[in-house]
């Protein structure tokens, strides 16, 4: 399929992140995953190297001449999404890594989508609210919404179960134009 940079940022639902994985591996994407400082406080990294077979990245890695890298991405996945990772990015605000990793990604017009981990409360706020139509204005595809089927809950009634992994999935797919036909998985109703 190709190569699928997974941006994981601290929150309950990243421990539902080997979900996207195996999920994303299963449908041939090769899965390269960065997590933020605090999401490394929610995800089993074991569990997710053995699942990527890459290891978790958290820093640019070097190339022998000092340059940064990062790994090629065909699509980009970044959920879940914090209230400070949605806003800073949609700022331009490049602080970290996960940060200038996306932002790049972003800017090359690799196909993204973003899945906000927020409450209603938060949700509400105007400026994660001009956050998200602002990276929507540049084709990022953000899951968020009673069109996409996902909305955020209450303060204190999160449920990382609920978590639309799969959906972010399927929506980097239909960038490239792939069915569930395309995927070899069955046809959902």
């Amino acid at each position: 399929m190709g190569d699928l940079r997974v941006v994981v940022c601290g929150g309950g639902a990243a421990a539902g992140v080997g979900t996207l994985i195996v999920a994303a591996a299963g449908r041939g994407w090769a899965v390269d995953v960065t997590a933020t400082q605090n999401a490394l406080e929610f995800i089993d990294v074991a569990e997710v190297v053995r699942a990527s077979g890459k290891p978790v990245r958290t820093t640019y890695k070097f190339a022998p001449d000092g340059r940064r890298i990062s790994p090629p991405a065909d699509a980009l996945i970044v959920a879940p999404a914090t209230f400070n990772t949605v806003n800073k990015l949609a700022a331009g605000i490049a602080d970290t890594y996960a940060l200038s990793s996306v932002a790049e990604v972003i800017g090359r017009g690799v196909p993204t989508v973003v899945v906000p981990a927020v409450n209603s409360a938060l949700a509400s706020r105007l400026p994660f609210r001009n956050a998200v139509q602002s990276l929507r204005s540049e084709g990022v595809r953000v899951l968020l919404g009673p069109e996409d089927g996902w909305e955020p809950l209450p303060p204190g009634r999160n449920d990382p179960h609920l978590f639309p992994w799969i959906k972010a999935l399927d929506l980097v797919e239909e960038a490239f134009g792939l069915t569930t036909v395309d995927r070899g998985v069955p046809m959902r109703s």
